[in-house]
C-alpha cells in the first residue's frame, strides 16, 4: 500500500486530534482541498514550503483508504499531486513523524525513509 504525506505543524495535528479530523492548514482551506505529496515529492515540497518552519510533523496516510475524495491533479512542474477533497480523519494516519530542521533550516528527512 502506498503512503502519501501531509506536512503540518505539531500544533495543527494536536488540534485535529481533539476534533478527530484534520480539516486542513491555511493554504488547504484557501484552496478547497488538503495538499498531500507522494514519497517522491515530499522532500521537495518540504524544502519549498516549509523551509525554516520549526515544529513540523510528517503524517503518512494510505492513499487507497481515502477513496474517491483523493484526486491526483497536475500541480508543480506538471506533476500529478494527491489532493484530498474533504477532511482527513486523524485515525487514518499510519505514521506521525517529527520533522526537525537541519542547521541550514531545511526539513531533515534523515532516517525517515530508510
Amino acid at each position: 500500500m502506498a503512503l502519501i504525506y501531509k506536512i503540518l505543524t505539531a500544533q495543527e495535528w494536536e488540534a485535529a486530534l481533539v476534533e478527530g479530523v484534520f480539516a486542513g492548514s491555511g493554504v488547504d482551506l484557501a484552496d478547497g482541498f488538503i495538499h498531500f505529496s507522494t514519497r517522491a515529492q515530499v522532500e521537495e515540497t518540504a524544502a519549498k514550503y516549509f523551509f525554516g518552519r520549526p515544529g513540523l510533523l510528517l503524517v503518512g496516510v494510505e492513499e487507497e483508504i481515502l477513496g474517491e475524495k483523493l484526486v491526483y491533479e497536475i500541480s508543480r512542474g506538471g506533476a500529478p499531486f494527491p489532493h484530498l477533497y474533504g477532511p482527513l480523519p486523524t485515525a487514518l494516519a499510519v505514521t506521525k513523524i517529527p520533522l526537525p530542521l537541519r542547521a541550514d533550516g531545511a526539513p531533515d528527512f534523515s532516517g525517515i525513509f530508510t
